[in-house]
């Protein structure tokens, strides 16, 4: 266990920091409505944040943005683009199979990461590139993923969820509504983009199927195929893609697998 309490205005602030990250543009109202917190303390945040540079405001809009000193931040952080660059002649051979892009993701903490992609520029409606992060609960490689966890870390992802403020994670403070979503997903085999998460990101015009990239004994990443609504529906998407996704999830894994080893973590 820890040795002392979390410095709450430290967690704070890499919050704001990261939902300006994530929002590219930010306003006072923007954060607040994202995590609840008072309208003074996320300005005593993003005046820190701009004092250190890591954020820029333009006075004129009253926005933020993040600066390039952010990307000093992931330096560190490589496992993504080592796990993109060992999929990505298998999901490129995957696109060019079923005509539609895919992604494949790690679960980070408390959200999933882009790892490798095969949308292309400006296609989809937004382009997503490794490193890009997304929620969990609502699209389909976050719930391929937690539905096939391990227990364990099933409950310890949940449990941090709760806890934070995003809207996305409203699924996780409601355990009836979540277990059945899980069961759901289990008893399928694939996991469903969240009917909201396609209106509010993709205005309904775009929908996912996500299964889970996993070893005999653990699942350590989970692929989707994205596809236009008006294009193809749930019943024919299911039927179509469902096991050519599965498939390309095997072949991942035994590329990993050769290229690290039994133990993927």
């Amino acid at each position: 266990m820890p040795s002392f309490r979390p410095v709450v205005a430290l967690a704070r602030g890499i919050e704001i920091l990261r939902l300006v990250n994530d929002q590219r543009v930010s306003t006072v109202g923007s954060l607040h409505k994202a995590t609840g917190l008072d309208k003074a303390t996320i300005v005593r945040m993003l005046e820190t944040l701009e004092h250190e540079g890591y954020v820029l405001r333009d006075a004129e809009s009253a926005t933020y943005a993040p600066t390039g000193r952010s990307l000093l931040l992931s330096q560190g952080y490589d496992q993504h683009l080592w796990i993109g660059s060992v999929a990505e002649p298998i999901m490129r051979a995957f696109r060019k199979e079923i005509g539609w892009p895919s992604d494949i993701a790690l679960f980070d903490r408390d959200a999933m990461i882009v790892a490798q992609t095969t949308r292309e520029p400006g296609s989809m409606l937004i382009s997503r590139r490794p490193g890009f992060r997304f929620p969990v609960l609502a699209t389909s490689m976050g719930r391929a993923y937690l539905a096939f966890c391990d227990e364990t870390e099933r409950e310890k992802i949940i449990a941090r969820l709760a806890e934070i403020p995003e809207h996305w994670n409203d699924l996780a403070r409601h355990p009836r509504r979540l277990s059945k979503m899980i069961a759901e997903t289990r008893e399928r085999g694939f996991a469903v983009m969240d009917e909201r998460y396609s209106r509010d990101v993709f205005d309904s015009k775009a929908w996912a199927l996500g299964v889970p990239i996993r070893s005999a004994d653990q699942v350590f990443a989970s692929i989707n195929v994205v596809m236009l609504s008006s294009a193809v529906g749930f019943a024919d998407g299911v039927r179509q893609f469902v096991t050519p996704l599965q498939r390309t999830a095997a072949e991942i894994v035994e590329a990993l697998t050769a290229r690290a080893g039994p133990s993927l973590r």
